[in-house]
C-alpha cells in the first residue's frame, strides 16, 4: 500500500475561500452508465452462448482443432467473435469512466479528511491487475474514500454486493477476466454452457450492483461537501 504525500491534502486557503472540491456527480452518472453498458454487453454475450449451445457443435468439431489448426467459423461463431469484441470495447469504456470517478472521489476525500488516502495512487490502476491484491484493493479504495469523506457512515451494502459478484465473475475463469480464447469459449458453449452463463450472470449482477454503489457513494460524498462548502457545489471540471 503506502501513503501519498499529505501536504496536498492540507492546501492553505484564504479566509472564505471554498475548498477546490471536484464535482463527482457527472462522473458518477457516467461511471454508473458505463457499468450498465458493460452489463448489457454481457447479457448479449450470454444470449449468443445460449444460441451456440442450442445450435450444437458442427460435425467438423470445435473451431480450434488442436496443433494450431482452426477450421472456418460458422456464421454464428463469427458473430460471437463480434459480440465479444464489442463487449471488450464496452468494458474498456466502463473502466475509463469508473477510474475517472474514483480519482475525483479520492481527491475530494483527501480534502474532506485532511489526510492522505490509505492506498497510494498507483493502486487505483494497478490494484485491478496485480495478482492477489486485486482481490480486495479496488473495493478498499472505494471504501477508504467513503470513510474519509463521511467518518462513521456505513458502507452501502451495494458496494459489497458489487465486489462479491465481481470476484465470482473473475475467479470463475470465464467472466470479464479470462484466459480462454474466444474459440475455446465457443467450444465450451457447445459442451458446458451453464458455467459460462453462471459467470455471465455474476458479471451482469456486478455491473448493476456497481451502478447502485457508485450512486450511493457519490450521494454520501456530495452531501458531505454540501455541509462543508455550503449549498452550492463547485461546477463540474
Amino acid at each position: 500500500m503506502g501513503h501519498e504525500d499529505a501536504p496536498a491534502a492540507r492546501q492553505a486557503r484564504a479566509p472564505g475561500q471554498a475548498a477546490p472540491y471536484r464535482d463527482v456527480r457527472v462522473t458518477g452518472r457516467l461511471a454508473a452508465a458505463g457499468l450498465l453498458l458493460a452489463g448489457a454487453a454481457w447479457v448479449v454475450r450470454g444470449v449468443w452462448e445460449t444460441r451456440l449451445a442450442l445450435a450444437g457443435e458442427p460435425a467438423s468439431g470445435p473451431p480450434d482443432q488442436g496443433e494450431g489448426v482452426h477450421r472456418p467459423l460458422t456464421a454464428l461463431e463469427d458473430s460471437y467473435h463480434l459480440v465479444t469484441s464489442v463487449g471488450g470495447a464496452a468494458v474498456l469504456v466502463c473502466a475509463l469512466l469508473f477510474l475517472s470517478w474514483v480519482v475525483r472521489l479520492r481527491d475530494n476525500a483527501r480534502l474532506l479528511s485532511g489526510r492522505a488516502p490509505k492506498y497510494a495512487g498507483i493502486w487505483v490502476y494497478g490494484g485491478w491487475i496485480v495478482p492477489v491484491v486485486n482481490l480486495w484493493f479496488p473495493r478498499g479504495i472505494v471504501a477508504d474514500a467513503l470513510h474519509a469523506s463521511a467518518p462513521g457512515h456505513r458502507l452501502p451494502a451495494s458496494v459489497n454486493v458489487w465486489w462479491g459478484l465481481w470476484l465470482l465473475g473473475m475467479l470463475s475463469g470465464v467472466g470479464i477476466v479470462y484466459e480462454d480464447s474466444t474459440d475455446e469459449i465457443i467450444a465450451r458453449a457447445y459442451t458446458e454452457v451453464w458455467p459460462l452463463l453462471a459467470s455471465d450472470a455474476a458479471v451482469v449482477g456486478a455491473a448493476v450492483a456497481g451502478a447502485f454503489a457508485v450512486r450511493a457513494v457519490t450521494a454520501v460524498q456530495t452531501a458531505r461537501i454540501r455541509e462543508t462548502a455550503g449549498p452550492r457545489l463547485p461546477q463540474p471540471v
